[in-house]
């Protein structure tokens, strides 16, 4: 049976046509432009740019050294999770020294996470340069402190508290200590918002 007629040909083209939304997702999430990501992985700007809005179809060469700057696994840059199960299979992830937990598998759209950050009184704004990029986020705190600079604005947010804005205006969050802190981060590379339903209390 051949790839026509088995419908391994369609599977194929579909799985590659996803790398390039994966790409810019993961690329978005971390904050990095696609010069730095030049850089890190010695691949062009414009290579990378085509591969992300599927212009060039990613080879294992390409993909090698962009799964190592994302400090992600091969089969999940390309999106192979077992067949049949609707599971998504935890695998933290080390970037800028916070461990980071993707909760959702599929490329583009609104993407989860769980982060985990050690604390860091020392670190700065001005230390680590804020960050502008397209794309809404919403974030809870779990546990701990978190420290927001957006903006104008200096903000400490505490277990329980929630922060959403837009990513093209500059920000920066760290742990200030003196615990770890965890929060969940929403985020829409495309700029989607989030929609919280909260049920009315009856007196």
């Amino acid at each position: 049976m051949d790839r026509a007629t088995d419908g391994s040909g369609d599977d194929l083209d579909g799985v590659l046509d996803a790398v390039g939304p994966r790409l810019k997702a993961l690329r978005q999430q971390r904050g990095a432009t696609l010069a730095q990501l030049s850089e890190a992985t010695g691949i062009s700007v414009s290579t990378l740019s085509r591969l992300e809005s599927g212009q060039r179809r990613p080879t294992l060469e390409l993909l090698l050294p962009l799964a190592k700057a994302h400090a992600v696994a091969l089969d999940e840059l390309v999106g192979a999770p077992a067949t049949g199960d609707p599971r998504v299979h935890l695998r933290p992830q080390r970037a800028h020294g916070r461990t980071v937990v993707p909760l959702t598998r599929q490329p583009g759209g609104l993407q989860a996470w769980k982060i985990v950050m050690a604390p860091e009184p020392d670190r700065t704004p001005e230390g680590d340069g804020l960050k502008v990029h397209e794309g809404w986020e919403w974030f809870y705190v779990l546990a701990g402190k978190v420290r927001l600079v957006l903006g104008e604005h200096d903000l400490v947010l505490r277990e329980g508290e929630v922060a959403e804005f837009d990513t093209r205006t500059p920000h920066w969050f760290h742990n200030p200590g003196p615990g770890p802190a965890e929060l969940l981060s929403l985020f829409g590379p495309q700029g989607e918002r989030m929609h919280v339903r909260a049920r009315t209390r009856r007196d």
